[in-house]
């Protein structure tokens, strides 16, 4: 394509792949970015398969945000301890002008403790061990089935008489 017109892909996608793997990193959905580059979804699909430098730079954006998801899961898991500060603004004359300024001076700091949520908990032992905290346990049972069953060669009339008398 040589002297050729330039497609959307060089015009709209390819300068902002800096920007593209900053949306990423932000939190923007493909279809998101696919808007804010003017491009349709179906398109922005097929640029990010036949071109691997868009490919990998949502990649990279995804990964920095998927990681401090991770990261605020866990944390929200096990549960975390944080300073609540707090501050008000207090009158002073700075020293090399002699100008009364307003600063903000800390006056309060608290610890504070946020328990473990067991939601949290949950989630992350199902996604991380499933073989042991999955919902759907699968069993298997080698051997066989017997059963006594002391009602099985009844007739329906047979049975229908024990139902009636009870």
């Amino acid at each position: 394509m040589a002297g050729g017109r330039r497609n959307k892909y060089q015009t709209h996608v390819e300068p902002k792949l800096l920007l593209i793997e900053a949306w990423a990193r932000d939190g923007l959905t493909i279809e998101q970015i696919a808007a804010k580059l003017g491009v349709a979804n179906s398109t922005f699909f097929d640029y990010k398969n036949k071109h691997s430098e868009l490919s990998e730079a949502l990649k990279r954006g995804q990964e920095v945000v998927d990681v401090m998801v991770e990261n605020a899961l866990f944390k929200r898991a096990i549960g975390y301890k944080y300073d609540e500060v707090t501050k008000e603004a207090d009158k002073q004359i700075d020293e090399e002008t002699g100008e009364l300024i307003t600063v903000m001076v800390e006056t309060k700091r608290v610890t504070k403790e946020v328990q473990p949520d067991v939601t949290a908990q949950i989630f992350w032992l199902k996604n991380r061990r499933p073989d042991k905290w999955r919902d759907k346990q699968d069993i298997q049972h080698s051997g066989s089935m017997d059963v006594n069953n002391p009602i099985k060669d009844l007739t329906t009339d047979e049975l229908r008489k024990l139902i009636r008398d009870g």
